[in-house]
């Protein structure tokens, strides 16, 4: 059995995908997924990197000579989540629409965008409007995450499709730990403080991840959506739910990696924040693929519930910390709050398209065809998969504001991780209610409890 590809002028697209037949994924499929992923992840790191520059260039800009205040700061830290929030959506269904491939190629030129914009705010000097401006565009990269997660999950069996996806989302989360460990140095060549390398520094690697796309990837047929199931998502309670709850998981890890270096400059003046900032994000990246691998083995829901009670935790570690002036016990409770923050983004992108395929199935009348119902169900997946991670970022730029607002209005940042307690309990307990209670399933999905959610 083998895959057939029609050549198209300017693409290149395979027509047959059949994942979960043992044959099709032994002979060719597992090679071609692959290498598609190996090439989404490098796009989407490059986008997630720059998504996530500006928390490290605001910590540079006084001592560049700019005189924004530290709530001014904290608004150009989180403004690349707002517009990469905006972001996800378009760019999950423009996938279904161009292909993953071709999306891949456009999305990582876009990248050139905020590349210029940041080295012409730094180098002209201008106003907190452009450099606002300059911000948003970050956001593009953010979108990048939305349309590689969607591509990749048409790729893979469900059987391995946890692990494939936190590998893949490891491999963009990753861009944040290495652009906090990375820029500082690149900004510091040199004499003074030259921020405009680290937009420079970026440009030929978006340039070589969409040449990458072009030569490497491809596109799938069993990838386009129709406009039916993406609005069948959306009416989907499910849905919603997972939404809600990767705000706590995605949100806090996107949220903490944009205001963690400002933060530990304001909290803990004479630490240098770089040094240990980046460590953050590391640890949330690596941990995604090991969220996705357990939930393969012992079900999301309850790998995810038992996330949220842990970061609940470490937030409180971290109101210690901060009031006792302790930076170990504060930069340690943080460590703990992004290692299970991306053990909950693993574990909440396993439970999508597992949630989707057993209600398709299910749904299937007597007699339907349950392939079609399979990949009805993987279409509408993708799209609440688009869906969720839009909302997820949405919740990064709130958790910055709120760290902004406790820090403008009390000079700590106590009520904000008061307020994050609360949420990680209120997460906690939506998914207890909806997944994990006894008798859940049976009153709400009842093929679910088979699909080791």
């Amino acid at each position: 059995m083998s895959t057939t590809t029609e050549a198209r002028p300017g693409h290149r697209w395979i027509q047959r995908w059949q994942p979960d037949d043992p044959e099709f994924w032994a002979g060719t499929g597992k090679k071609i997924a692959t290498r598609n992923l190996i090439f989404s992840i490098f796009s989407e790191h490059i986008g997630f990197s720059l998504w996530s520059i500006w928390s490290v260039v605001v910590v540079g800009l006084p001592k560049a000579g700019f005189s924004f205040s530290i709530d001014e700061l904290f608004w150009l830290a989180a403004l690349p989540n707002l517009l990469g929030a905006a972001m996800r959506l378009p760019y999950t269904f423009a996938v279904t629409k161009f292909g993953g491939r071709n999306w891949t190629i456009i999305s990582s030129l876009l990248l050139l965008v905020p590349t210029g914009m940041l080295t012409i705010a730094v180098t002209s000097h201008g106003s907190f409007g452009f450099f606002l401006l300059a911000a948003a565009t970050a956001g593009l990269g953010g979108g990048n995450f939305a349309s590689s997660m969607t591509n990749i999950s048409f790729f893979y069996p469900e059987t391995r499709k946890g692990f494939a996806l936190g590998l893949n989302a490891a491999g963009g989360n990753l861009g944040a730990a290495v652009v906090q460990l990375v820029i500082p140095a690149v900004i510091a060549i040199g004499t003074g403080t030259n921020l405009a390398y680290a937009g420079l520094f970026y440009m030929p690697f978006a340039v070589a991840a969409a040449i990458c796309a072009a030569l490497f990837m491809d596109n799938l047929a069993v990838a386009k959506s129709d406009f039916p199931a993406q609005a069948a998502a959306v009416k989907r309670g499910q849905t919603w739910v997972m939404s809600f709850l990767y705000i706590g998981t995605f949100g806090s890890f996107i949220g903490y990696s944009a205001a963690l270096p400002l933060l530990i400059k304001t909290q803990f003046p004479t630490i240098h924040g770089s040094y240990f900032a980046w460590l953050g994000a590391l640890v949330g990246s690596l941990s995604r693929p090991v969220g996705g691998w357990l939930s393969d083995r012992i079900g999301g829901s309850r790998v995810t519930l038992w996330a949220f009670v842990v970061m609940a935790i470490a937030a409180i570690g971290v109101v210690m910390g901060e009031q006792a002036g302790n930076f170990g016990l504060f930069f340690g409770a943080f460590l703990i709050l992004f290692i299970t923050a991306g053990l909950g983004n693993g574990s909440t992108y396993r439970m999508i398209p597992a949630i989707f395929v057993s209600q398709a199935k299910r749904e299937v009348a007597e007699g339907g065809d349950e392939e079609e119902a399979v990949r009805r169900g993987r279409r509408e997946a993708a799209a609440t998969i688009g869906i969720a991670s839009s909302i997820g970022a949405f919740g990064g730029f709130l958790v910055t504001r709120v760290i902004a607002n406790s820090v403008a209005a009390h000079k700590t940042a106590d009520a904000a991780f008061y307020v994050f307690i609360g949420f990680y309990v209120v997460c906690g307990a939506v998914t207890w209610w909806f997944y994990r209670r006894r008798n859940a399933f049976s009153s709400t999905t009842p093929s679910l409890a088979s699909a080791n959610v």
